[in-house]
């Protein structure tokens, strides 16, 4: 099947083509979406602090603008990347996933991090160069896991402060230096809920766009211990049944995907497909 989005490197000195505009992990959107005609707004008075050439959608090269800080414009809104995670088709927010990563790792590295001088965009590649003493920096991705910990017909789901009210989810934590993915499982499980894990297995990844993750799923069997809520991180872990679930996470998350692959397996439901 074609991929409606193609990520590229596109040359900004063409014209045409259309831009979406993002600051901050917002876009801005009118009635007819996301997309706008390029030449039209960049007549517009906007601060925009870069611009780049990100791909194609629908065959149409996309350019993106990345502004210094939100303005008002007549008949427009700005709606944060979660909301189109959450109401968006899957396309766009691919597109829109991309384009909040480039624009933020860009925004991150205007300046050098080795010698402090100004950086310049590479042509030709997604990277930022220092002229000054020669560093390259390309889109930064953090890698982290996320687990899903299991006990028969039990999973164990937990809620951060941070979460909707009533929402619990599956566990997750970034890679330390040193640590393999493996590790950084059974080292965050531990932190998190006090709990040992034991065969694990990989389950698939989804990039995190934030601001810049890439989510590597698990399944982990219960091994030992008793739930002890890590204090600040954890406001409420519990062991749940299959059969009766509390709130759960957005339905093309990676961490819905984990819960709903386990709970197909225990009733003999047909598994989902995980939003790539």
């Amino acid at each position: 099947m074609t991929q409606r989005w193609q990520p590229a490197v596109l040359d900004n000195q063409q014209p045409g083509g259309w831009v979406v505009v993002h600051c901050k992990q917002h876009f801005l959107a009118d009635s007819n979406g996301v997309l706008f005609p390029r030449e039209w707004l960049k007549k517009q008075e906007l601060a925009v602090l870069a611009e780049h050439g990100i791909g194609h959608f629908d065959g149409d090269a996309i350019y993106l603008l990345e502004l210094q800080e939100p303005l008002d414009m007549p008949g427009c809104s700005w709606q944060s990347l979660r909301q189109f995670m959450l109401q968006g088709d899957a396309d766009t927010f691919k597109l829109l996933s991309y384009a909040t990563q480039v624009g933020t790792w860009a925004r991150q590295h205007r300046f050098c991090g080795s010698c402090g001088g100004p950086m310049q965009h590479l042509i030709g590649e997604r990277a930022m160069h220092c002229p000054r003493c020669e560093l390259h920096h390309y889109p930064r991705l953090s890698p982290s896991m996320i687990v899903l910990v299991t006990r028969g017909d039990e999973i164990l789901l937990a809620r951060s402060p941070r979460f909707v009210p009533g929402v619990y989810s599956t566990l997750a934590g970034f890679v330390e230096a040193g640590e393999s993915v493996e590790q950084c499982v059974a080292r965050e499980v531990r932190e998190e809920v006090g709990v040992e894990v034991k065969s694990l297995q990989y389950l698939g990844s989804q990039g995190w766009p934030f601001p810049h993750s890439l989510m590597l799923g698990f399944h982990a069997e219960y091994a030992a211990g008793e739930i002890v809520m890590q204090v600040d991180e954890i406001e409420d872990a519990q062991w749940f049944s299959v059969h009766q679930l509390p709130p759960l996470p957005a339905a093309r998350s990676i961490a819905r995907y984990l819960i709903d692959v386990y709970v197909a397996q225990r009733l003999g439901l047909p598994e989902p497909s995980l939003l790539v």
